[in-house]
């Protein structure tokens, strides 16, 4: 059993509830009615009910009359979720009128279900761009305790790689940050520890990367880092985290055995954090296609509730993995 097909399984066995708002787009509805024919995920399709059924009759769906279909524009709650927005974004100026026309918005409607406690999830960004998925849940579930910055991380997967035990690798951050701070790099050091073992289901090891390894080389950049492992280890001390160091010192154990001797991550790392955006982007891209990984992401982390952003160009079976993953960081939430 493969990792994607561990981590629907242990989908099913959770049985969370994740709001789907672009109810009305064929990828995602043609994945909703795979999602609950194994049971999956209990799903929410915002969006007008003939709309969807007419968009499930065309692909002869059958479990979609199993799903919790909610129109935006009216639906038993929609009083309650306006005042909970109008509450929620009174100090920053939002009118009552203001909140009466955004919870018609069906990015705004699924991250409020997820506030009053009517969905555990929400996935989003077949149709939409990052941006207008990721406002509406920075502005009403917001980030979790003790965070204050959203990151993207990868699980890479690769083959028979020698370096890596288990072909499992996680990236971070390489979709949101660009230039994070020593504070914000600790934050993303923490959640992607989290989300190795959550979603990727390993115990991480965690390497805070940088091009010095233990002082050998100095430099602003350089300092950062060591900064931010610091401030890793305080707020978890539990974690197996060390830096700064070099990939190769990170990953290859003979390396890492010469360059930071003594270290119990060098030569054994798998969770990777790169101390920029930039750097994190290019690296999983990278592996992706130099060394045939596949590339699981961007896995969005850091948030109060799991809400995680589709490429607009996803296929069906991406939305219904990206889905599965939300379950596990539900899940991964109450530990």
């Amino acid at each position: 059993m493969n990792l994607l097909e561990q981590i629907r399984k242990k989908a099913v066995s959770l049985n969370k509830r994740v709001v789907l708002p672009e109810g009305t787009e064929e990828r995602t509805i043609q994945a909703a009615d795979q999602i609950i024919e194994h049971g999956i995920a209990q799903v929410t399709l915002i969006g007008d009910r003939d709309d969807v059924m007419k968009l499930a009759g065309k692909f002869a769906l059958k479990n979609i009359e199993r799903a919790n279909i909610v129109d935006p524009k009216q639906h038993d709650k929609k009083d309650i979720y306006t005042e909970l927005l109008y509450e929620l974004r009174k100090k920053k100026g939002m009118t009552i009128e203001e909140a009466k026309k955004l919870v018609e918005n069906p990015l705004y409607l699924g991250t409020l279900m997820i506030k009053n406690g009517d969905a555990d999830a929400e996935v989003a960004g077949a149709m939409n761009a990052t941006g207008d998925v990721l406002r509406p849940a920075l502005q009403i579930v917001k980030t979790a305790p003790g965070m204050s910055v959203v990151s993207g991380a990868f699980i890479m997967m690769l083959k028979d790689n020698p370096y890596v035990p288990g072909n499992l690798l996680v990236f971070a951050d390489c979709a949101v940050c660009p230039n994070p701070t020593a504070e914000e790099l600790a934050q993303i050091a923490v959640c992607t520890a989290r989300t190795a073992k959550v979603v990727a289901q390993i115990d991480p090891i965690v390497a805070m990367l940088s091009f010095s390894t233990k002082g050998s080389a100095k430099h602003e950049m350089v300092d950062k880092v060591v900064e931010a492992t610091k401030i890793a280890k305080s707020m978890d001390p539990s974690l197996v985290l060390d830096g700064e160091m070099q990939a190769d010192a990170a990953i290859v154990q003979k390396v890492g055995s010469s360059k930071a001797p003594g270290s119990i991550v060098a030569g054994h790392a798998n969770v990777l954090v790169f101390p920029s955006l930039e750097a994190g982007n290019i690296g999983y891209k990278l592996v992706q296609r130099l060394a045939g990984a596949e590339a699981i992401g961007p896995i969005l982390q850091g948030m109060a509730a799991p809400i995680n952003d589709l490429s607009r160009g996803c296929s069906v079976s991406d939305i219904v993995n990206v889905v599965s993953i939300a379950a596990n960081q539900a899940a991964g939430l109450k530990l």
